[in-house]
């Protein structure tokens, strides 16, 4: 099966079927598996002819003792620099074992199967890799592309809700830097639509992973500017105020927080004149028909206190990446007290 598209010309990314592209993808030699027990007891099958080595669940886990854990079972297991590691799982598990793999043995080969709609159209694309410190959104990493990503849609089946819902929420925001056309299917289709049929979510992913002007969104963008300076940080569109709602609450998950935080910059992109009342009430309309609570979890003091010690931020200025009307955004520098005032 050909890929999807590829990422600079160092990773392929695959949508469809996993048992129809592994195979194909895989290098020959030695594979070690990278995954979390929810994963493994449900493709135990799968992953039983390989060495694997399974990491905890939720977002206590990404951190450097884990990725410490790994490199010793990694030297147990024998891992050199001829091994190849897959990566089995969602974006904690991608992200973690991506850093694991890229610094272990000054770094080795690695691809993943995503297993999330998150995951999917995410953490998964892109070749950032990382880890929390003291609860901070990923302060440790690299950027170094996989092998290749594989995205199954038939995957996402055994999702629960809350966590399907959570990876709309970076589709809509897909949706929102570049693609208007994505935008528009969630204002035509309901999640209950989206959770049943798997075409009309196979779209969706196609899109949110795939391209500019009608087709690609967060590849064109990755192609183009791998480090996150110029247009990579559109991608980062809610997220500012998203990190610091995950960081101040433990209430919501990451894509719940981007929905919330992705509100917020909309209604702030309407007081500064970039985006007009009508586009900000569509995509509030979206993400509260998806399901989404749209009240900070905190008050928004405590999240701009958290907004400051963003790693994003360079020479005392935040990049905002504001939302100019559906399917288009700008970044634009701000200091953290004209950030404040909007608030």
């Amino acid at each position: 099966m050909k890929p999807a598209f590829n990422v600079r010309q160092q990773s392929e990314i695959f949508i469809g079927p996993l048992a129809d592209i592994l195979s194909g993808v895989l290098p020959e030699g030695r594979v070690v598996v990278v995954s979390d027990s929810t994963i493994d007891r449900l493709y135990h099958s799968v992953l039983a002819q390989y060495d694997t080595v399974l990491i905890g669940l939720g977002e206590s886990v990404k951190t450097m003792q884990t990725v410490e854990m790994i490199y010793r079972r990694f030297i147990e297991l024998g891992v050199d620099r001829s091994t190849f590691v897959l990566a089995v799982g969602g974006g904690i598990v991608t992200d973690v074992a991506g850093f694991a793999a890229s610094t272990y043995m000054r770094g080795v080969k690695f691809g993943f199967v995503s297993t999330t709609l998150l995951g999917q159209v995410d953490a998964s694309v892109g070749g950032k890799n990382g880890v929390n410190v003291d609860g901070y959104k990923n302060m440790a990493g690299t950027f170094t592309q996989p092998q290749f990503v594989i995205c199954d849609p038939a995957l996402l089946r055994t999702l629960p809700e809350r966590e399907f819902r959570a990876g709309l929420a970076e589709i809509v925001k897909a949706g929102l830097i570049a693609d208007r056309e994505l935008f528009g299917l969630f204002e035509s289709h309901s999640l209950e639509e989206f959770r049943r049929d798997r075409a009309l979510l196979g779209e969706a992913v196609m899109r949110a992973v795939k391209v500019k002007a009608a087709i690609r969104v967060k590849a064109d963008i990755v192609e183009r500017d791998e480090r996150e300076s110029g247009d990579r940080r559109k991608l980062n569109l809610g997220h500012t105020l998203a990190h610091a709602i995950e960081k101040a609450s433990n209430r919501m998950n990451h894509g719940e927080a981007v929905a919330v935080g992705t509100a917020l910059i909309a209604g702030a992109a309407v007081k500064l004149g970039a985006l007009t009342q009508a586009d900000c009430d569509r995509i509030v309309n979206v993400l509260t028909a998806l399901g989404f609570d749209l009240t900070p979890p905190v008050e928004v003091k405590r999240l701009l206190k958290e907004v400051g010690k963003d790693k994003k931020n360079e020479d005392g200025m935040l990049r905002i990446v504001l939302p100019v009307g559906i399917g288009d955004c700008e970044v634009r520098p701000m200091t953290m007290d004209a950030f404040a005032a909007l608030f």
